[in-house]
């Protein structure tokens, strides 16, 4: 089970590439080294099950969660390319995908977010951050947001599950976001909600979610 990750949210101007670098090397290249090591022995074996912690947004990238979601991407583009070669010896791969997930991780992820320096982007880049995104995902993740164990639970039955799927989404919650970038291959419809929802109807989205 592949379970280490960084996080990082903030305007892209705000954002160092070292801390950036650092970012894939754990959430991305942590995952490749492990493989790496397993995957030989398990081919030999002509078994095995890497389970992978993944996230939704490695299906669809969340606004100021640019960095973040591209380690993501990373690693479903990774997998979805492995997994083919992966069964051939019997080898099954799983990636989890859950949403928000209320631990100290995510606390102190906002916590610093709500301390930075914002100097580095224009004023009203910045405003919208900590105006509109910090206070946006605090209420998605008051109610939307999955405790560890209830994680962990789902990651257990996709170990035990005697066909392993490749992709499991721990809340039903994000079936529609999935759902609207496959509807839509050019891309506009998934673009489209998440700008009204982010500039327009804010103020409806926050009350929905209470």
């Amino acid at each position: 089970v592949s379970n280490a990750g960084v996080g990082m949210a903030g305007p892209l101007e705000c954002q160092s590439l070292a801390a950036m670098q650092s970012l894939m090397d754990t959430n991305f290249f942590g995952l490749v080294r492990l493989v790496k090591e397993v995957l030989p022995d398990m081919k030999r074996r002509r078994g095995g099950h890497i389970v992978v912690i993944s996230s939704i947004m490695g299906l669809q990238g969340i606004v100021f969660n640019d960095i973040y979601s591209a380690s993501k991407f990373a690693v479903e583009g990774f997998c979805e390319s492995l997994v083919v070669q992966a069964l051939r010896f019997n080898v099954a791969i799983s990636l989890v995908e859950p949403g928000p997930v209320m631990t100290e991780f995510e606390t102190k992820l906002y916590e610093e977010a709500e301390r930075a320096d914002y100097s580095r982007t224009d004023p009203e880049t910045a405003e919208i951050f900590t105006k509109l995104y910090l206070r946006n995902s605090k209420d998605v993740f008051t109610s939307l947001g999955q405790t560890p164990e209830d994680i962990a639970e789902h990651t257990l039955r996709v170990i035990e599950a005697p066909r392993p799927p490749f992709r499991h989404q721990t809340n039903v919650a994000y079936t529609p976001m999935a759902a609207l970038k496959h509807a839509d291959p050019s891309g506009a419809l998934i673009t489209d909600a998440f700008y009204k929802l982010v500039f327009k109807y804010d103020t409806v989205l926050r009350f929905g979610l209470r």
